[in-house]
């Protein structure tokens, strides 16, 4: 039976240092055959190299609050969502969402959202509109394919998790809202989830065959926070 699916795609995929053409030709061609299948997929947008490069100029040229870090963060998450709607033409609907608590009729396959409001990153946006469209499970997409117990580029001995609950979860990270912090999921987000009982999966986004095992129900290769 047809699903909604809600991807929570990184920008750190999106625009790793630039527009990632070769991901994204691929990504396309995913979403384009799945959606022939009948599958419907809710894609929300990170901001990626592009947020991180225009805070940081913003930091080192002005006194920004952390509001207005997150306001340029924000804006970031929405050209990178227009970028991937106009990549899948008429499969998408033609408005970029911006309010992840209303609810959107769309007959299209694909619905693309970026940032809401300070305070989160597009996680937390994730999270809403798979409440508003009773989706219980969100695929979170970056740069890593586990959650580790610590960070696996500094610590050789880092252990990959593949099974946490939320309330583990939560001791592993601060549970302080930081624009630009590199954490596997928005605090914010998490809570958020943990208060609906929703299930996300962490996993590289990368490894589009993996992507598809995940969609599948078959085994695959990430991190499974409930």
């Amino acid at each position: 039976m047809p699903k909604i699916y809600v991807l929570s795609l990184g920008g750190s995929l999106i625009v790793p240092d630039e527009p990632d053409r070769a991901f994204l030709k691929n990504f396309r061609k995913f979403i384009i055959a799945h959606a022939k299948r009948g599958n419907r997929f809710i894609i929300v947008t990170g901001g990626g190299h592009i947020c991180r490069s225009y805070q940081g100029a913003l930091r080192f040229a002005g006194q920004p609050q952390s509001s207005d870090m997150d306001w340029m963060g924000i804006e970031t998450t929405w050209v990178n969502a227009k970028l991937v709607q106009l990549l899948l033409g008429k499969l998408a609907h033609s408005a970029i969402i911006k309010d992840p608590n209303k609810k959107v009729p769309f007959r299209e396959k694909v619905l693309v959202a970026g940032g809401w409001k300070p305070g989160r990153s597009s996680d937390d946006d994730a999270v809403r509109l798979a409440k508003v469209y009773d989706a219980s499970t969100i695929i979170n997409l970056s740069n890593i394919d586990y959650v580790y117990d610590k960070d696996p580029r500094k610590f050789k001995s880092a252990r990959k998790i593949e099974n946490i609950s939320w309330q583990e979860f939560s001791r592993m990270f601060s549970p302080r809202w930081n624009p630009g912090a590199h954490v596997p999921f928005d605090p914010v987000a998490a809570r958020f989830a943990k208060k609906h009982n929703q299930t996300v999966v962490i996993a590289s986004g990368k490894d589009l065959k993996n992507l598809g095992k995940i969609l599948a129900r078959q085994k695959f290769k990430g991190t499974v926070i409930e």
